[in-house]
């Protein structure tokens, strides 16, 4: 029997704090608000019941690096234009999925090229927040959806043009259902891209990607931060 979907929905009281944050990618700027309290959340009871269930975590509590590398990329997009014909690429013809959303700049980023968004995660505080900072972006919400989503029971019609996702295999147990997800939501002639910090389970990764003969293409990307401090990564441009 299949096993019923996980959903969470971290309690309103667990967060304490918000903290709201200016992100400057290359071309534009974005505000995006996140819970400033992390120990509180891990420490939080409903988080141990998650955790005892489902081995959940509140990872999606932050504005991690492997976000703003894929919000980067997707503003450098430039697709090829074949030689004598015209630019084919339409940002309003372009249905995206946030998987993993959590604060959602990926997605934000997405909807500021023109793109149709749903973001997802499994747990609904983290939508949230999605919506909360898409809304502060200068998007309605008849500019996206929200989906509480478990990725190891996507609805059976859900099709999109292009799938993202960052920082999403940390753990061996995601890529299988990762890859099956690719496999099942991306529509043919789609992609999916992710960033990776370049995680150990990296090689993993790759190596399901080619047991599913998914194609892909690999480029090193990275992040200045604040500090001084140079995150390094990989984006995966897989094909469907």
């Amino acid at each position: 029997m299949k096993p019923l979907p996980f959903i969470h929905q971290t309690p309103s009281e667990a967060i304490q704090k918000v903290v709201q944050r200016r992100v400057r990618l290359s071309k534009k700027a974005f505000t995006i608000a996140y819970p400033g309290n992390p120990d509180a959340l891990l420490d939080h009871p409903a988080t141990h019941a998650a955790f005892h269930q489902d081995e959940y975590m509140p990872y999606w509590a932050d504005l991690w690096p492997s976000a703003q590398m894929l919000g980067e990329a997707l503003l450098q997009w430039a697709p090829p234009r074949s030689a004598g014909s015209p630019q084919t690429f339409r940002p309003e013809a372009t249905s995206a999925l946030e998987m993993g959303c959590g604060v959602g700049l990926p997605g934000i980023v997405a909807l500021s090229l023109g793109m149709r968004v749903i973001f997802s995660d499994y747990d609904t505080a983290a939508l949230g927040f999605a919506k909360r900072n898409a809304i502060a972006n200068g998007f309605s919400p008849d500019q996206f959806e929200l989906l509480p989503l478990d990725w190891r029971s996507p609805p059976e019609n859900l099709r999109v043009n292009l799938l993202l996702a960052s920082d999403v295999i940390y753990e061996r147990r995601n890529i299988e259902p990762l890859v099956a997800l690719i496999k099942t939501v991306v529509l043919p002639g789609g992609s999916c891209w992710l960033v990776d910090p370049n995680r150990p389970t990296q090689a993993e990764f790759l190596a399901a990607l080619a047991l599913n003969n998914l194609s892909f293409n690999q480029v090193a990307v990275q992040l200045a931060q604040a500090h001084g401090k140079v995150v390094h990564g990989s984006l995966f441009k897989i094909q469907v």
